[in-house]
Formats: structure tokens, sequence, C-alpha cells
């Protein structure tokens, strides 16, 4: 996903975060037109697949926009729902580019903009990932409380695919920049342990001479291609 400051001036296909969490209609159209691409892809698709691909999807939004800056520049920005947006793929209709609308971010002291009018300085990178995690649990918990009527995942599930979304977005931003074991360390200070709601502490493993990790939830992609099971990563099959 690419990311940006402030919209377009074609805002066509721009879904701000703040207006989708206060309707959960806007999901359900999301889910439906995400079955009709699944269904041509592969087959019928269950309800709970569609659930766990938007669920995954969704909460990548806040997580990698954090986990990238974070991993690069040492700054948090606002991950406030009204203040985030994404771009809708097509046909397949996965968040492809995110836009942050606030210019306003937390920083650590010796960043060259500490001191501006835009940025709040914290004395440490344990206190920055701090807020990174505070902000990014605010947002999944206003997505969950949303989220949560539509589908049939307990809260446990949802508060996993959070978990997630951060740590998985905290690998890619390391294996993006150049430097995966750069972000396997990152996603260890920003969750050494479990830090409830979230479900667990970084689960990063080496594989291979690279990195990998177990996940916390399930996207239900194995009921697509019925046979193949569940990824190699997935919690019912690497267990903690």
């Amino acid at each position: 996903m690419s990311l940006r400051v402030g919209l377009p001036e074609d805002e066509a296909g721009w879904v701000n975060c703040g207006r989708l969490l206060s309707d959960s209609a806007g999901f359900a159209s999301w889910r439906s037109s995400l079955a009709g691409w699944l269904d041509a892809t592969y087959g019928a698709a269950p309800e709970r697949t569609t659930g766990g691909y938007v669920m995954t999807w969704y909460l990548a939004v806040p997580g990698y926009l954090a986990a990238l800056l974070f991993h690069h520049e040492r700054r948090v920005p606002s991950l406030r729902p009204e203040q985030l947006a994404f771009r809708m793929a097509r046909p397949r209709p996965h968040p492809e580019s995110i836009a942050v609308l606030d210019t306003r971010f937390v920083c650590l002291p010796d960043d060259p903009a500490a001191g501006t009018p835009a940025a709040t300085v914290v004395p440490d990178e344990r206190a920055l990932a701090a807020v990174l995690r505070g902000r990014f649990t605010a947002h999944a918990a206003r997505f969950i409380a949303t989220f949560a009527p539509t589908v049939r995942f307990g809260r446990h599930t949802l508060w996993a695919a959070a978990t997630d979304a951060l740590d998985d977005s905290m690998l890619l931003a390391g294996r993006y920049g150049g430097d995966e074991g750069a972000g396997v360390l990152d996603a260890a200070l920003l969750l050494p342990s479990r830090l409830g709601p979230l479900t667990s502490g970084s689960t990063m493993r080496p594989c291979g001479g690279g990195w990998t990790r177990r996940r916390e939830s399930c996207c239900f992609h194995y009921l697509l291609e019925h046979g193949k099971g569940p990824c190699s990563t997935c919690p019912r099959v690497l267990p903690k």
C-alpha cells in the first residue's frame, strides 16, 4: 500500500475510516463486493471468509501506516478514524493506498521537526512505541464495536486480528525497507509481551534465513480452496 498526506483533489474511490465506522452498512457493502470477486476467483465464499478478509484488510490501514512511519521516521501520526482514509482497489476490493489527514505527529527529541507546532515530543523509543500502541488500540476498539455485531466472531478473534495487524505491519516495514531484522526488533519493542486487549506479544520467529510469524487469527481463506488446509502460519497449524 502507498501512503500520502491529505486527499487528492479527485477523492473518487477514497473511504474515510470515521464515516465507515459510523455505519455498519458500509462493511456489508464491502463484504458483498468482496463476495462477488471471491466467487469469480475461487467459487462461493462463506460468510466467515468475507468477514475474515475485511477484518484483516481494514485493520491493516492504521497498522501499516503506523508501522511504516515508526520504522522509517520514528514518528507516530494521528490514528483517529476521522483522520485516516483509504482508496479501494478494483476489481479485488482491498485498500491499496492510505491517506493521513492530520499533519500532527509524536516524535523523539532528536527529530528535525521537534519543537514545531505539529510535533509532540516524548522522551524515548519505549514511550513512542506506547503512544503508537495506544492510538492503534483505540482505533481497533472503534472498529470492533462497529464490526462485531455483523460477524460471528468472538472478541478474542477480533482482537487477535488487531494484534496481527501490528505485528505483520512491522515485519513488512522492515522487509520492504531492506532490513527485515530491524522490523523484527521494532515489533519486539512495540509488542514486548501480551498487553491487553491485544492477545500476544510479537510472534516473530526465524525461518529459512529470514523471518516469519505465527498469526493470532485466521483469515478463513482455507474455506475457499477445499483440501489445501490453513496457511502455514495459521494458529490452527502453529501452536503457541
